[in-house]
């Protein structure tokens, strides 16, 4: 994968590209191939295309596009005009493609589809960024992510600003409220949590009440906590009371209308299941220029 196709800076691995656009492409083409190109299309054929934006955004998954017509044929050039993470004005043109005419239209749809995706997720988490630019909070996604595509929509929350929370259940210790029912006390959890893992596993706990942030900071072990769905004059007497202690963290409910006020209550770390889970796809199209 070319270095010049992602935002800079950011981790992205090739094999979670290869393999998603593998699956997208076995689904498309299925066992016979795009049959409609192959019996229209004389063998040799070469086209010219240009990706563009129909609408202003935030640009993420080059690579997967890139991906999808060099699997096909590798000999298709993709020379693309701006990097991951760039603001698009509407219309603007992306990138240009050469080569074989079968195999640019037979991955059009899977590259438009990972390339609208992806901005779309990237142009939301943007706005959501923009809101909160007055404000020493940050941003960051969940795992409602779509099975398979996590670690590209979490890329993608990357392109538009924001920050990744854990990747799954296997990279950090998350307390819910059904894992303190469970266990039988804020305590017994945190306590049972901190003695299982390593010194380099963080520990975070949800907590839905100042009663219950009491109980965390008295027994000690955590090294973040969630506040969940509290309102906002409650929020701040959380983040008072937590100042200095834990990293602090807001979710449940929050919407661009909402982050702000959130973000003014003094939390550092805002997680928003809609980046991922709701947000709509870029208008992404595919002009051939013979």
């Amino acid at each position: 994968m070319h270095a010049d196709l992602f935002l800079p800076g950011a981790f992205l691995s090739p094999l979670e590209i290869e393999q998603a656009v593998r699956r997208a492409l076995d689904e498309d083409l299925g066992r016979a191939g795009d049959i409609t190109s192959a019996a229209t299309i004389p063998a040799g054929k070469k086209a010219k295309a240009r990706l563009v934006a129909r609408k202003a955004g935030v640009l993420a998954g080059l690579a997967c596009a890139a991906q999808s017509f060099r699997a096909i044929d590798a000999s298709v050039s993709f020379r693309t005009r701006m990097r991951d993470g760039a603001k698009l004005a509407a219309n603007a043109a992306i990138a240009d493609i050469e080569g074989s005419a079968v195999a640019i239209l037979s991955g059009e749809r899977v590259a438009l589809n990972f390339v609208g995706h992806l901005s779309g997720i990237a142009t939301l988490t943007a706005a959501y960024v923009a809101k909160l630019a007055h404000t020493g909070a940050k941003i960051t996604d969940t795992r409602k992510t779509l099975p398979g595509l996590r670690a590209l929509e979490k890329y993608a929350v990357r392109c538009g600003g924001g920050a990744n929370h854990r990747f799954g259940l296997d990279d950090a210790v998350l307390i819910k409220d059904n894992h303190i029912a469970v266990a039988g006390s804020v305590a017994a959890a945190l306590q049972a949590a901190r003695a299982a893992v390593g010194h380099l596993v963080k520990v975070e706990i949800e907590v839905d009440s100042l009663d219950q942030l009491a109980q965390v900071l008295n027994t000690g072990g955590a090294d973040a906590v969630l506040f969940d769905n509290m309102d906002a004059a409650t929020l701040k007497r959380a983040v008072d009371m937590a100042r200095g202690k834990l990293v602090t963290e807001a979710s449940g409910g929050v919407t661009l209308e909402t982050v702000a006020r959130i973000a003014e209550t003094g939390v550092e770390v805002i997680s928003v299941g809609a980046l991922t889970h709701s947000a709509p796809a870029l208008d992404v199209a595919l002009d051939i220029d013979i």
